[in-house]
């Protein structure tokens, strides 16, 4: 690893966490499903930095290309599951604010 590499991968690493803590409190200061849903992406979309500025710095680019290819198919996967349950909520409480949601189910 040499010190070229170095010095682009730091200034990144700090974004990525950065990103990544952003993430974070997007899940879980919010009470909306689907602002909880875009936080998710934003921490995935960390991860995905991460993995393709960790393969540059490390001579491994197609290693890293793979396995980012592989993690978006499994979060649009995983994304698209969870909006759909989130859109069966919707539809069920017509409300996507967690704090009422088991109230509304026990209504009706």
């Amino acid at each position: 690893m040499n010190i070229e590499a170095l010095q682009i991968f730091w200034p990144f690493s700090i974004f990525v966490i950065m990103l990544f803590v952003i993430g974070i409190y997007y899940v879980l200061a919010t009470y909306n499903l689907i602002r909880a849903l875009l936080g998710l992406e934003i921490m995935i979309k960390a991860i995905t930095l991460l993995l393709i500025v960790a393969g540059y710095v490390s001579g491994h680019v197609a290693l890293a290309q793979s396995l980012v290819i592989t993690l978006i198919v499994i979060e649009v996967v995983a994304i698209t599951v969870s909006v759909g349950i989130v859109l069966g909520i919707h539809s069920h409480t017509n409300s996507l604010d967690t704090r009422n949601l088991l109230e509304k189910t026990h209504e009706g």
